[in-house]
């Protein structure tokens, strides 16, 4: 099974203008399918910025399969590349801060509700999905998603590498001065679970928030693949099949586990 090439849209886009950010995407999945990549992953709530007023997360949410969904599974068709994205959900009257996973047909593949809310804008926006593992099968591989926050639980982590993820995908709106998480606890999450993760952020100023860029692929053996800088910047890398399985043969973690004596965790 040959790699995965994988392409990590770090922007933040326009924050409110879900057009023009549909737009960017758009050029994003172009430049990224030049470059080889068969999946193309964005930051948290990329398809209308993260730093909104409370009231018009409401406004601008949509549903999973309302109309930036189909423009999306547009994009994936015309350019060949599977595409998840962060976006505000629309379900009834409850709003989620959401990722989903369209594949390179342009079919909706998953669809993932972020567990964990952090801080006080999050929990007033949004309410709090009860699903920690959402997977779909892409090229051959197990894709895991989460958002931002979800990450930096164990538990949750450790929940996608017993249920075989092999990729987890990671929309995230990092601020400052919480870079560690992108540069020393991502890689050790993959390390620890053996799985890639990619970790997508937003980046610059936005509202009362900074975030910090410095968006990364991890591998199961720890090494980042590729990461970003501080900017607006589109890296790619490679999810390789082979060296996971070899990883896994070596890693003993998940085979050394005693489950029987982590009952007090829950």
């Amino acid at each position: 099974m040959p790699p995965l090439r994988t392409a990590l849209l770090q922007s933040s886009g326009r924050l409110g203008d879900t057009a023009e950010n549909l737009k960017r995407l758009d050029e994003a999945a172009a430049r990224a399918a030049q470059g080889g990549a068969g999946l193309l992953v964005t930051s948290e709530m990329y398809l209308t910025g993260y730093a909104l007023e409370v009231g018009d997360v409401a406004g601008l949410a949509e549903p999973a399969d309302g109309e930036s969904a189909h423009a999306i599974g547009g994009i994936a068709r015309r350019h060949g590349i599977a595409v998840l994205y962060g976006y505000p959900e629309r379900d009834g009257d409850t709003v989620y801060n959401s990722a989903q996973l369209v594949g390179p047909d342009g079919t909706r593949l998953a669809n993932y509700r972020k567990t964990h809310l952090f801080g006080c804008f999050e929990q007033e926006a949004f309410t709090p999905g009860d699903v920690p593992v959402v997977q779909a099968d892409l090229n051959g591989l197990r894709v895991g998603i989460m958002i931002c926050y979800d990450v930096e639980f164990p538990e949750n982590v450790r929940a996608h590498a017993l249920a075989g993820t092999d990729l987890l995908l990671v929309p995230t709106a990092q601020m400052h001065p919480f870079q560690f998480v992108a540069e020393q606890l991502v890689p050790v999450r993959a390390f620890e679970n053996q799985m890639y993760i990619a970790y997508v952020n937003r980046t610059g100023p936005e509202g009362e928030f900074e975030f910090v860029g410095l968006s990364c692929l991890a591998g199961p053996d720890g090494v980042t693949r590729t990461r970003a800088g501080r900017g607006e910047e589109l890296v790619q890398g490679e999810v390789d099949p082979e060296l996971l399985r070899a990883s896994r043969e070596t890693n003993p973690y998940l085979r050394d586990r005693r489950p029987g004596l982590y009952a007090s965790l829950v």
